[in-house]
C-alpha cells in the first residue's frame, strides 16, 4: 500500500519517501505569535519518480505548482511524473557536485564538500538569486510542492526559510530538518546498498555524509549567514533579493 495515514496526519508515498507538509504533524508547528503553521500550503518532497497512485493521492491535496529545484542533468535522468492539475516549474538551485563524489577520499573530505553545499546557500551569488527565484515563487497563488532528489539540502534549506518567516523556533526547524533521516531511511539504504555492491562497504563510509541531513550542516548556512548578514532577515532581503511584498505574501500563506 502506497499511502497510509500517521496518527500525526501525514500522508506517506511509498514512491517518494520524503514527501510531507513543511508545516509539519497534527495542527502544525507552532509559531512565535501563539499560531499555528498553516497546513495544506506548502509541501516537501524528495525527487518525484511517482507510482500514478502516488501521483493522485499529491493532486489530492490541492497541489497546483511543482518547483523542481534540480539541475537539468538530475531532471534529465529522473524527470518528475506529472501531477494531474499542477504547473511545473524549474529553478536550478546548486546542490552537491555530483562531479566530485566518485574522487571523495575520505569521509573527512565528504563532511568537507557537505559544508561548502551549505556555505554556498549564502556565499554564492547564483546560487542566493536561485533560492530568491524560488522563495519569490512559493509567494504565488495556489499550493506548492517542491523538491529536490533527496529533498535535504536544496528542499532542506528552503522549508528552513520557510519556517523561520513563519516564527517558528529554530529547535523546532531543526528537528524538523533531521526528519529526512528517518522518513527517507529506505531510499538512503537502497542507495547504500548500490554503492556497496559496485565499490564496496569502504566507500559506504566515506559517502555516508552525503547521504544525511545533519544539524551541523544546517548551522554551517547560518553560520555564513550571522557573518555576511546578521541575520536571517538581513540574508532574506539583502542576499536574495526578496521585497516586503514577497515576504509579507509569504507570512501570510505560512500562517493562520
Amino acid at each position: 500500500m502506497s499511502t497510509e495515514e500517521h496518527p500525526a496526519e501525514l500522508v506517506r508515498l511509498g514512491s517518494a519517501d520524503n514527501f510531507r507538509d513543511v508545516a509539519g504533524p497534527g495542527a502544525g508547528y507552532p509559531t512565535a505569535t501563539g499560531s499555528n503553521v498553516r497546513r495544506g500550503v506548502f509541501f516537501r518532497a524528495n525527487e518525484l519518480r511517482l507510482t500514478h497512485e502516488d501521483a493522485a493521492s499529491i493532486a489530492a491535496l490541492g497541489v497546483t505548482g511543482v518547483l523542481d529545484l534540480r539541475s537539468r542533468h538530475e531532471i534529465d535522468v529522473h524527470p518528475d511524473i506529472e501531477i494531474p492539475g499542477a504547473a511545473w516549474t524549474h529553478v536550478d538551485v546548486l546542490g552537491i557536485p555530483m562531479d566530485e563524489i566518485s574522487s571523495l577520499p575520505d569521509r573527512p573530505a565528504a563532511v568537507a564538500m557537505m559544508e561548502r553545499v551549505y556555505r554556498g546557500f549564502v556565499e554564492d551569488a547564483p546560487t542566493r538569486a536561485a533560492l530568491g527565484q524560488v522563495l519569490t515563487h512559493l509567494a504565488g497563488d495556489g499550493v506548492h510542492l517542491f523538491h529536490c532528489s533527496a529533498g535535504k539540502d536544496r528542499t532542506g534549506w528552503t522549508a528552513a526559510l520557510l519556517l523561520h518567516l513563519a516564527g517558528v523556533d529554530d529547535a523546532v526547524i531543526e528537528a524538523d530538518y533531521l526528519l529526512t533521516n528517518e522518513y527517507a531511511e529506505a531510499s538512503r539504504a537502497a542507495v547504500l546498498a548500490q554503492i556497496v555492491e559496485h565499490l564496496g562497504p569502504d566507500k559506504a563510509e566515506v559517502y555516508q555524509p552525503v547521504l544525511v541531513a545533519d544539524a551541523d550542516y544546517l548551522r554551517t548556512s547560518y553560520d555564513s549567514v550571522e557573518r555576511l548578514y546578521g541575520d536571517r532577515g538581513a540574508y532574506l532581503r539583502d542576499g536574495l533579493g526578496l521585497g516586503d511584498d514577497v515576504l509579507g505574501a509569504l507570512r501570510r500563506k505560512l500562517t493562520r
